[in-house]
């Protein structure tokens, strides 16, 4: 996990709420990061900026680093991977869109665009209450065969254990597993014992590494896109970290990717990350002087 230097605030003056300015302030205080606050306006103007800048003034009367900045690139999505490309930052801090129901989940595109298209880790914010002394859940997918998702869970567990250690918080680990499958040829795939001891196992592995207790371990049978926002809200999770991978075309316009939906159902903050070989390259570049 590199160090958080610089983060990406989106700003929407126009509401009332800035839950993601208010997260940005704690997690700066925490690490000295400095905050680029944007406001995506195609019809920006000395008076709109004025607006920015009386937001962002109390953080900076705290001592802290925040630069404001008033963008338009033909779109919200494409106006915050420009800002952030160009100001190398290593984190998006967004305010999620409220989802309450299917309908509403399919009308924020916007926020799964960014999940897709961005390649640093996107925190969605939906609550203003400090993760100090509280619940990280790293939700994973422990499937033993899947060499793909071991790699991100190695991302997960890094982020999610770190996070934990700086908000001297409980990191749990979440994983739902398939129903058994009688036609399997693998016997741990034929029952239901088999197939919750299998994923067990994967997020065993990790909570040893993590030193995370056997109690903290929640694997069960399930969709995850029903039972993870279970568990985060039947342990009073703070924070889920969950990984996604980058889509575009025709296939990413489709509800089929299990982190846009959490996104929609999870009541706390979530923080996405992609696998390292997708999240770095990028960012070996934009830090290359």
């Amino acid at each position: 996990m590199r160090a958080l230097k610089k983060m990406l605030v989106i700003v929407d003056t126009r509401q009332d709420k800035h839950l993601a300015l208010a997260r940005a302030r704690l997690l700066a205080k925490a690490t000295g990061a400095t905050i680029h606050a944007l406001a995506p306006n195609p019809h920006a103007n000395e008076a709109s900026l004025k607006v920015l800048e009386t937001l962002i003034k109390p953080l900076q009367d705290e001592g802290l680093e925040v630069i404001p900045h008033e963008q338009w690139h033909n779109n919200a999505v494409e106006t915050i991977i420009h800002v952030r490309q160009a100001e190398g930052c290593d984190l998006v801090v967004k305010q999620a869109k409220r989802a309450d129901s299917v309908a509403k989940v399919i009308s924020t595109p916007e926020d799964w665009s960014l999940l897709r298209k961005c390649r640093v880790p996107v925190l969605m914010v939906k609550h203003a209450e400090p993760w100090a002394d509280g619940k990280i859940l790293a939700a994973i997918d422990a499937n033993p065969n899947d060499s793909e998702h071991q790699m991100l869970n190695e991302v997960i567990l890094e982020y999610a254990a770190a996070i934990a250690g700086v908000a001297d918080a409980e990191c749990h680990i979440a994983s739902a597993h398939p129903a058994p499958m009688l036609s399997s040829t693998d016997p741990d795939k034929q029952t239901q014992e088999g197939m919750r001891f299998s994923y067990q196992a994967g997020c065993k592995f990790f909570a040893d590494r993590y030193e995370i207790p056997a109690e903290d371990i929640h694997v069960e049978e399930g969709p995850a896109e029903t039972l993870i926002p279970a568990i985060a809200k039947r342990i009073d999770a703070d924070l889920v970290v969950m990984g996604t991978v980058a889509r575009t075309g025709i296939k990413g316009a489709l509800m089929g990717n299990t982190a846009e939906l959490l996104l929609g159902a999870i009541e706390c903050d979530v923080l996405t990350l992609k696998p390292r070989d997708i999240m770095e390259p990028l960012e070996q570049t934009l830090y290359r002087f």
